[in-house]
């Protein structure tokens, strides 16, 4: 299968349509300061802004240290500036990438998840962090956009846990909330994994600056190089 190279990852010439196209479409020209026409591209990652009352803006410094993270560590070159989306919103074809956290309610009208399960047909990818009391409230979205599934668990030696960095035991536990173990869920379509579901681990809280949560260096960097195995899989495309 071919593949075009960006900045570091390759994305995947095959991936669906729809999704495929646009991205190819919206990669932005950037140039450094003195340098004209440069080959360098960009991509932008999005936050879902949702409805019901959670705080969907939670760690808002998270995203934006985790593309300073890739862009540094792997060689990605993602706009270092996150961009808000609805998810009933035709914008959110433009990215390939889309981050949701929080700690309360969430609700997806009927229009949203129609458009929801489009773009994950399409190409897209949605990585779902529990911030601590999101857990019932996207199960019970997410079955409205899937049906027919339930959250697959995937296990340790998932491509995701290992490329470019390796985790042995899977999610890296970030933050401990009630003491459970973490747990990385997956929704397929098509055989094709569109949605992980990060689970009693807290990305997002290690991803934060430093003086958020105050987390050391070690547990900061886990959860940062986690997030970059996710970046990676997305762009590689899946492996299964």
């Amino acid at each position: 299968m071919k593949h075009i190279h960006l900045s570091g990852i390759r994305i995947r010439k095959h991936l669906p349509s729809l999704l495929s196209t646009l991205l190819m479409v919206l990669l932005v020209p950037v140039n450094t300061p003195g340098q004209t026409n440069t080959t360098t591209t960009t991509i932008r990652i999005a936050l879902l802004k949702y409805s019901g009352g959670g705080d969907w803006y939670a760690n808002p410094t998270s995203l934006p240290n985790l593309i300073k993270f890739c862009n540094e560590n792997i060689h990605t070159h993602i706009d270092p500036k996150p961009v808000n989306v609805d998810p009933g919103s035709r914008d959110i074809f433009n990215f390939p990438f889309v981050h949701m956290t929080g700690h309360g309610n969430v609700i997806f009208s009927d229009q949203e998840v129609k458009n929801l399960r489009k773009y994950l047909k399409s190409g897209g990818f949605l990585h779902i962090d529990d911030n601590y009391g999101l857990d019932p409230y996207i199960r019970r979205e997410m079955k409205k956009v899937f049906p027919d599934q339930d959250f697959t668990e995937l296990p340790p030696d998932h491509p995701i846990f290992r490329s470019p960095y390796f985790f042995k035991n899977g999610l890296p536990k970030i933050h401990e909330h009630d003491g459970k173990r973490p747990q990385g869920f997956g929704l397929f379509m098509d055989g094709r994994l569109v949605c992980f579901y990060s689970y009693e681990s807290d990305l997002g809280d290690g991803w934060e600056d430093p003086a958020v949560h105050h987390d050391s260096q070690e547990t900061r960097l886990k959860a940062l190089k986690m997030g970059a195995n996710l970046i990676t899989y997305v762009f590689e495309g899946n492996k299964e």
